[in-house]
């Protein structure tokens, strides 16, 4: 069954004022709905934990590689692997301490 063209008349209700007679404008002081909120929380920013958790293996990587080729001793390469553990952990706790969203 072809479909009819669609005219112009038949798209009169999508105008600005007709939609603002049918939907009211949106307040900028409404407060966001709960399912928007959890959705903000899902998508937060990079924090110290997750930019620690993304150094430590290419930092791994690296010291063991370097390590492999003999270039560093084996204590040195585990006092390095300690090291670098140690120090990116300190970052990751010294940042401001907030409760978690779960």
């Amino acid at each position: 069954m072809p479909r009819e063209p669609v005219h112009e008349s038949d798209l009169r209700s999508l105008e600005r004022p007709r939609l603002y007679t049918i939907f009211a404008p949106l307040d900028a002081d409404e407060p966001l709905p709960r399912e928007l909120v959890i959705a903000q929380r899902r998508h937060r920013t990079l924090g110290r934990w997750e930019l620690a958790g993304a150094l430590w293996l290419p930092a791994l990587a690296l010291i063991l590689f370097v390590g492999g080729w003999g270039w560093i001793p084996g204590e040195l390469v585990i006092a390095l692997l300690v090291l670098t553990f140690g120090g990116l952990l300190a970052y990751a706790l010294a940042g401001e301490w907030r409760p978690r969203l779960k």
